[in-house]
């Protein structure tokens, strides 16, 4: 088993990336310029590099929503979702030619028809029925219908209302996953993927993402708050998180002086790199607990704002923001942040469990009309899916603020982003060195 977030194999995607370009393989600019070591053929050419008794013994390499599925259904069934996004392919071509995985090793060159091998399908498509073994262990009926696997963000655009282009859906938790459709499929730097009907049938499905966002804002709590904050949250009987949301909505922005690049876990859009780490400039000796908190929000804001202008960039336009998932239901200043950052109203998914939402949606497309379900997404969404009844709307002192702050941000960005100063790099470097070997966070 292998998280996304494991990033043990960066090697191997750099490796990748380099025979990718030097062959000219097409796969490359469906990945914005860069295949990232949280997809799978990185991770499968990790193990194969790492474990090759391992490699040889496993009989297919399943993303874990496929396997899901056919302990279900009792069939293995490939989602198109999962294998365009992350393994490589593509409606039109399929997988890359077996000369490109022979040119990463000779035995790798049947990888695809082997270990990979398998019907792929589209979302909303049936991978069967429920077994009666499952029906017993879960009480539904045996044989109602399962739909092909998918992922949790990407269930979550259809979920929100949104079936069209120019809407970006924020899946915001741990990670953020950003979502657009779009009537045509273009090249757009450092995105994680397009795929043709990849989240809504007859479009193209574009997704980014930035790999840490609730994840530093937990790492901030458990490791940069103060033992007299932290008595403080309890003496008022408050979630720290809520106290430190109290105290930071008391500052404007700008005020702290602070600044901060979100890659505690690398970055994912756009620079495609998982071996960048955070920073934090403009500590005195009078920073508080609440100024670093609100600097990583809006450091958080500005990772977001530079994938929609990569977006608009190539010309995949955004001009409406929609946001699901648990941050945006618990943080309510952070969502303002994001707001006045992208300058952009933000609306809210009315589920709180959005993906589950958006996986029962495509499982009533699967069944169909016959069986009590929809005939297409669309008519789902329009019946199953709606956004609360307020937004977060842009301020615009607070935007024009942001925006000079944004052009330091960006300036941050590329100087410690593409290769101007490696220093990140170097520190890590030394650190796996002292640590004993190549260790990968």
């Amino acid at each position: 088993m292998k998280l996304w977030k494991h990033h043990a194999a960066q090697d191997e995607a750099d490796e990748i990336n380099r025979i990718g370009e030097n062959r000219g393989e097409s796969f490359l600019a469906r990945y914005g310029g860069k295949y990232s070591s949280e997809w799978m053929m990185s991770k499968i050419w990790q193990i194969f590099n790492e474990d090759r008794e391992m490699f040889d013994e496993a009989d297919a390499f399943l993303e874990g929503t496929d396997w899901v599925i056919a302990q279900l259904s009792g069939t293995i069934v490939r989602n198109s979702c999962t294998a365009g996004y992350k393994a490589m392919w593509h409606k039109q071509d399929g997988y890359p030619e077996d000369e490109f995985f022979a040119a990463l090793h000779p035995d790798l060159k049947r990888l695809t028809s082997t270990k990979l091998r398998g019907d792929i399908r589209a979302p909303g498509e049936a991978a069967g029925g429920l077994t009666k073994e499952m029906a017993e262990r879960i009480g539904l009926l045996p044989g109602t219908a399962v739909a092909v696997g998918n992922v949790d963000a990407h269930v979550s655009v259809p979920a929100t209302g949104v079936v069209s282009p120019g809407k970006l859906v924020m899946a915001m938790g741990t990670s953020i996953c950003h979502l657009v459709l779009s009537d045509e499929e273009k090249e757009v730097e450092g995105m994680c993927g397009v795929v043709e009907d990849g989240i809504v049938p007859g479009y193209y499905g574009y997704e980014a993402g930035q790999s840490a966002v609730g994840d530093i804002f937990a790492w901030f709590i458990e490791h940069g708050v103060t033992s007299e904050l932290k008595e403080e949250a309890k003496q008022e009987g408050l979630p720290l998180h809520s106290l430190l949301e109290e105290k930071a909505a008391a500052y404007q922005p700008g005020e702290t002086g602070l600044l901060a690049l979100d890659w505690w876990n690398g970055n994912r859009s756009t620079l495609v790199d998982t071996n960048l780490t955070g920073l934090i400039l403009g500590y005195t000796l009078q920073t508080k607990s609440e100024e670093l908190y609100r600097a990583l929000l809006e450091a958080t804001a500005f990772g977001t704002k530079k994938i929609i202008d990569a977006f608009n960039h190539s010309g995949v336009e955004v001009n409406e923001l929609y946001a699901c998932g648990g941050l945006p239901q618990k943080n309510k200043l952070l969502m303002q942040i994001y707001a006045d950052v992208t300058n952009l109203e933000i609306k809210v998914a009315a589920s709180k469990q959005t993906p589950a939402l958006g996986a029962a949606m495509y499982a009533s497309v699967a069944a169909g009309e016959a069986s009590g379900g929809y005939a297409t997404i669309f008519a789902a969404a329009e019946k199953m899916a709606r956004t609360q009844d307020y937004s977060y709307k842009p301020n615009p002192e607070n935007a024009e603020v942001y925006e000079t702050i944004y052009k330091e941000y960006s300036k941050l960005h590329d100087y410690f982003g593409r290769g101007e100063n490696n220093v990140m790099k170097t520190l890590r470097g030394l650190r796996d060195k002292t640590k004993g070997g190549a260790v990968h966070a």
